[in-house]
Formats: structure tokens, sequence, C-alpha cells
């Protein structure tokens, strides 16, 4: 798992493609939002806003 962050950083810094890190951080969060809130009592009201 870290050999494919730290690939991706060295693409990213070598391309110049910094704005990717925004969309990579909003793409973890909300996949870590969507698995915690699986067995919860949100879950219904999450998966409405998808």
């Amino acid at each position: 798992m870290w050999s494919f962050v730290s690939e991706l950083w060295r693409f990213m810094r070598a391309r110049k493609k910094y704005w990717l890190v925004p969309v990579m951080v909003v793409l973890l969060l909300l996949g870590g939002l969507l698995v915690a809130t699986k067995g919860s009592v949100i879950a219904p009201f999450i998966y409405t806003l998808f």
C-alpha cells in the first residue's frame, strides 16, 4: 500500500499534478464516510446524497 502512495506522490511531483491531491483527499474522505456509516442509523441519509 505504501509503495503505491509513494509512487503516486512521485508521479504528481514529477508531472506537477498537485491539483490531484485535493481530489484524492476528498475521495478518501467520502470513502471513509461510507465505510464508517455502513452499519449505523445515519446510513440511509448518507446514501441519499449519492
